[in-house]
């Protein structure tokens, strides 16, 4: 067993994030504002609006990566600096997580109570949970296989049937990038600009994803970043919104800073949140940025391995690019096992409830005492789980699909299968940017040796 436990995903200090900590204390910026917010918004928009960096596995291919990327200290005016013309009015508004990002598209787009939002059903609950906040409805729509992400010709069934069902179209579609995976981008704009409904990307898991060369989060209306402790990468907690223009990056930082009106006292016409991020966490932003094509390297080439590991093992499929236009970040690596694949141990699956949160999973969990619910991996998904917790290995299944959740059961949602039968079969293995070429061995052979 190894010594060091095998964690499933988690953002690696660079070492330069100090630089910018330490210029913030000195300046006395530690409040929500501040230069390195500014700094890091500006930085972000580059990246976001930079062309395709094709090369990019070529660049660091192999065992060996630099210590940085593009770093401010020696080129401070050059990160990414190549924009495409079609997307320089995209602006960047720098917010305390990825699910402020989320709510704060919607409060933009004027979302209200009883409107319908559709929503992506294969995914973590921040994608729809901001759709409650504003008193609108989630109508989930599911996965088509290819991406794992929303399918581009049920979401158009899903539109008609809301428009017959309700009279009125939904308010807006929230796509998203699943595990990093580039959604159908295309073809899923082309039924939002059919029927005229704005699209937000929830590119959360996707930093670094590109669709025929274009960054994700930047095709739609707004698009989202999530900088949380297991992202590419991190400022301990926090996100990002992508807007159209300046005028929509100015109205969302006055909806982030409590919707202040221009009085010499404060003067509140609207309700606004305090969702902006501080200028201490932008600093380690900006540290972090310089290492982010890095770590993109990193976690293909951590793709590529578990790819050529699992190529040849019966039962076992990798998740991998489906074609041409789809250049995932691999944030998470996933895997799916054929549902007659056994496991050692599957015969005891399921036999113990749950106390705690399981591998890495943060918060307080509310323990149930029931063992089973309704939709739930298959045995050997489980015990495989177990195997790899037994050789100090983290994995987790795969999201658990919205429409299938207790708290959005009254929800409707437009299903075809296809997620529920991923989530029954699918696994996250050990994707960060400190897992070496050697833990991949090991968990492959910890994965082999658990077949029976």
């Amino acid at each position: 067993m190894k010594k060091n436990r095998i964690l499933l995903c988690l953002a690696h200090m660079s070492g330069n994030e100090m630089k910018y900590i330490k210029e913030a204390f000195d300046t006395n910026w530690v409040v929500p504002l501040g230069p390195n917010v500014n700094a890091f918004e500006e930085e972000l928009k580059r990246f976001v609006t930079s062309s395709s960096h094709s090369d990019g596995e070529k660049r660091y291919e192999g065992e060996n990566y630099p210590d940085t990327i593009n770093a401010h200290e020696s080129n401070p005016d050059n990160l990414w600096p190549d924009s495409l013309p079609a997307l320089e009015r995209k602006q960047v508004v720098a917010l305390c997580s990825g699910t402020s990002a989320v709510h704060l598209s919607l409060v933009a787009l004027g979302v209200k109570t009883g409107d319908e939002v559709i929503c992506q059903s294969f995914t973590f609950c921040a994608s729809s949970h901001p759709v409650t906040y504003q008193g609108a409805v989630p109508v989930f729509v599911d996965s088509e296989r290819d991406t794992w992400n929303m399918d581009p010709e049920l979401l158009e069934v899903a539109i008609k049937d809301r428009i017959e069902k309700t009279g009125k179209k939904p308010k807006a579609i929230i796509v998203v990038y699943l595990y990093g995976m580039p959604a159908k981008i295309k073809e899923i704009m082309q039924v939002a600009g059919k029927y005229d409904i704005p699209l937000i990307e929830d590119a959360a898991e996707g930093l670094g994803s590109r669709y025929d060369g274009q960054v994700v989060g930047t095709f739609g209306k707004y698009g989202v970043m999530s900088f949380n402790g297991n992202k590419m990468i991190t400022t301990s907690g926090g996100g990002a919104l992508i807007c159209p223009d300046e005028e929509s990056k100015n109205r969302v930082m006055f909806f982030a800073t409590q919707a202040r009106e221009a009085f010499p006292y404060y003067q509140h016409e609207e309700i606004g949140y305090n969702y902006r991020l501080s200028n201490i966490c932008a600093g380690i932003g900006r540290g972090q940025l310089t290492v982010l094509d890095e770590h993109i390297a990193h976690h293909r080439h951590i793709a590529k391995l578990y790819a050529e590991g699992f190529k040849d093992m019966e039962g076992i499929t990798f998740h991998g690019n489906p074609d041409e236009h789809c250049d995932s970040n691999f944030w998470l690596n996933t895997i799916t096992l054929d549902s007659n694949l056994r496991v050692a141990g599957q015969d005891e699956a399921y036999h113990e409830a749950v106390k705690g949160a399981v591998g890495g999973a943060a918060g307080v969990v509310h323990s149930t005492g029931k063992v089973h619910t309704d939709c739930e991996p298959n045995t050997n998904v489980e015990a495989m789980r177990v195997a790899l917790d037994k050789a100090n290995i983290e994995s987790r299944p795969l999201w658990k699909p919205m429409h299938r959740q207790p708290v959005y059961k009254d929800c409707p949602a437009y299903g075809n299968g296809v997620s529920e039968s991923i989530f029954k079969t699918g696994l996250c293995l050990p994707s960060g940017p400190l897992v070496t070429d050697d833990d991949i061995a090991y968990i492959i052979d910890a994965i082999k040796k658990s077949i029976v």
